[in-house]
């Protein structure tokens, strides 16, 4: 695909004025302190995953109204802690996969804790008690019409309480803890970041769900064309999606982050289209640099984006 966005100088400056209802604070005030009455009883079990040089351990712990949520936990065997750590989240229609997939971070001498996506990947995190079917779509407007019953408040709620998680391990240093993510995961850790006065930095990669109304108007394709078709259908409550996204448009979450924060775009990517992403950038409150890939899509920086984060982490950290 050619550029099919604002050109790069208009990218720069792009920043839109923010759209959220007027009691979006309250409303996650609320949202987390229900979530917070609930013990967070994190559960961090040995788990044999072949890898002679690194802990992996099956971690456990209390999310959106108690419910319990799945993660793994690695650490490099050999160093001891307490080690900063990665809280990772997942692309659309992921889960927490396997250990073997997450070697880099304690490759480079970080825990990482992988958090499943309720109510995707295989299953392991159920999107609601007695609902332990996985789906691979369709997330994005289960509950659309109520920001109460919207699925990413849950989701939402369980990655803020996953870095509490990560807190509470013994080998990890609560001081700094790193929310990161691409796609949906770049969506729920800029969320974090803007939730949570905790985390210390943000990477955050081509993030999904941001500046909803906007993507759905340049692009036709999936997931936000989930979106758009459900409009499509229920013509008479265009307003009443686009008020319910308010509350979990990462643009409003960008706004309220103060952590420093590596993100990433790509020109030519129709999935999360680059205007989205300089939207919430440059509304981002914190420190933050940004690493533009002109001739990518939704890849993004692929195998060329790690290394600039470890070396961005390991000036930031020391």
């Amino acid at each position: 695909m050619a550029l099919f966005d604002l050109p790069l100088a208009e990218l720069l400056t792009y920043r839109p004025e923010r759209v959220e209802p007027d009691d979006f604070d309250a409303f996650w005030r609320a949202t987390l302190s229900d979530a917070a009455r609930h013990e967070l009883k994190p559960e961090f079990t040995p788990y044999d995953a072949l890898l002679a040089r690194v802990r992996v351990q099956d971690a456990r712990f209390s999310g959106y109204e108690g419910q319990r949520v799945a993660a793994w936990f690695l650490a490099p065997a050999e160093v001891a802690g307490p080690l900063p750590c990665v809280v990772q989240f997942i692309g659309y229609g992921g889960g927490r996969g396997q250990p073997h997939e997450w070697l880099l971070w304690p490759a480079a001498g970080y825990a990482v804790l992988v958090v499943d996506s309720r109510g995707q990947g295989n299953g392991d995190t159920p999107d609601l008690p007695g609902d332990d079917t996985p789906q691979h779509s369709g997330l994005l407007t289960r509950g659309v019409l109520d920001p109460e019953q919207y699925y990413y408040r849950r989701l939402f709620t369980d990655a803020v309480r996953a870095v509490d998680a990560a807190a509470a391990h013994p080998d990890v240093d609560p001081t700094r803890i790193i929310v990161a993510g691409a796609s949906q995961g770049g969506g729920i850790a800029q969320a974090v970041a803007g939730l949570h006065r905790q985390v210390r930095a943000a990477l955050i990669d081509l993030p999904f769900l941001t500046h909803f109304r906007r993507a759905t108007e340049i692009t036709d394709a999936h997931p936000y064309q989930e979106l758009a078709d459900f409009c499509a259908t229920n013509r008479d409550r265009i307003e009443q999606v686009f008020r319910t996204l308010g509350y979990f448009d990462g643009v409003n979450f960008a706004a309220r982050a103060t952590a420093p924060a590596l993100y990433s775009v790509a020109l030519m990517d129709d999935v999360c289209p680059p205007s989205t992403v300089f939207a919430a950038y440059n509304h981002y409150a914190g420190p933050k640099e940004l690493q533009i890939w002109p001739y990518n899509r939704h890849e993004g920086g692929a195998t060329f984006q790690p290394p600039i984060q470890l070396r961005w982490l390991r000036d930031l950290l020391a």
